[in-house]
């Protein structure tokens, strides 16, 4: 394990890994099953220990003086002693029970409680929390839920939190370990993993995709004053209305047949005529001639209309994008096909 910021569960795993199999049950034996739980999702994450740590851990555990137990462990079968210390604390039925806990809770992901709540919710949960915290939080949860609870945020803190959010790239384990178990504290309380995060620009522009323009455009100009070359980024793997016009002619087709004529009709007014046509061209003749001329006589629209039309046609694309029914190319980024 590389030297870093651990937590009490992985201090107590490491410590009971080095006191050997027949100690550590012993103590096992005294804990519940959440306990032992923790302990055993805490060790399958261990993989070497060096001497530097055990000090520091021995120390704490003011064990280091009396301690017969050599520092020389580097390589840790962490899976392989959880079982062995479970099977000799508890029943076999109970030690079956509590692994299988153990090899779940493995492969969660962090900030499960999070998902779980809404998004003003969680929004009130975080608001208050630096925006490098919430950057780190909001990159763990999918881009629709992360757009919800953004929209309940402050503008300034949205600006800060989308540009934290586009310029990250890996974080610590134990950090967001440290953030996911304050938080799962605090939800506790209303109720009564490690790996590489997913940030950068993509998911940047997948959060801002689902919000409304006036406040998208708010963050971008935000993050343009910080940063220009962010900000440009980030718009260029946006999918805007204008988009459609590199999109082939079948899954046009698939988009309108979701879409009603009012809605679309809105939308258009703002369109190039390059967009128009291919519209027209992917409607039937009859419907094509109709949409025309009820866009020549159609008056005045609000420019907040207009843009609420747009956002939820690019939805309605980006919805059969997710099921597979269509293809979109993202301006600035080029599609392989094989």
């Amino acid at each position: 394990m590389v030297n870093e910021k651990l937590t009490g569960p992985q201090k107590a795993a490491i410590f009971l890994f080095s006191i050997g199999e027949e100690l550590a049950s012993s103590i096992v034996k005294k804990l519940n099953e959440e306990e032992i739980k923790k302990l055993g999702n805490s060790l399958n994450k261990i993989t070497s220990i060096s001497p530097k740590i055990l000090d520091v851990i021995f120390s704490q555990f003011n064990e280091m003086a009396s301690s017969p137990y050599p520092l020389q462990f580097s390589h840790v079968e962490g899976t392989q002693f959880i079982k062995n210390v479970v099977s000799k604390s508890v029943d076999k039925g109970k030690a079956v029970t509590i692994l299988a806990g153990i090899q779940e809770q493995g492969e969660w992901n962090p900030f499960e409680k999070v998902r779980r709540l809404d998004p003003k919710t969680i929004a009130n949960f975080i608001r208050n929390e630096h925006p490098q915290t919430i950057a780190i939080i909001l990159t763990h949860l999918d881009s629709n839920l992360t757009a919800g609870i953004l929209g309940e945020l402050p503008a300034p803190l949205q600006v800060e939190v989308i540009y934290r959010i586009a310029d990250l790239e890996s974080v610590a384990p134990g950090i967001i370990e440290d953030i996911d178990q304050t938080l799962d504290k605090e939800i506790a309380m209303i109720e009564s993993p490690e790996g590489q995060l997913r940030g950068g620009v993509l998911l940047a522009a997948e959060i801002l995709n689902q919000m409304d323009s006036s406040v998208e455009s708010t963050i971008l100009k935000g993050i343009e004053e910080q940063r220009q070359g962010l900000a440009e980024e980030i718009r260029k793997l946006m999918f805007v209305f204008e988009d459609l016009v590199q999109v082939d002619d079948k899954s046009i087709m698939a988009v309108l047949k979701e879409v009603n004529n009012e809605s679309l009709m809105t939308a258009m007014k703002t369109a190039s005529d390059e967009l128009k046509e291919k519209i027209f061209k992917n409607m039937s003749e009859r419907a094509a001639q109709m949409m025309k001329e009820d866009l020549e006589v159609k008056g005045p629209v609000r420019l907040k209309d207009v843009e609420a039309a747009q956002q939820a046609i690019i939805k309605v694309a980006k919805k059969l994008e997710s099921e597979g029914k269509i293809v979109l190319m993202s301006k600035g980024k080029e599609e392989v096909f094989v």
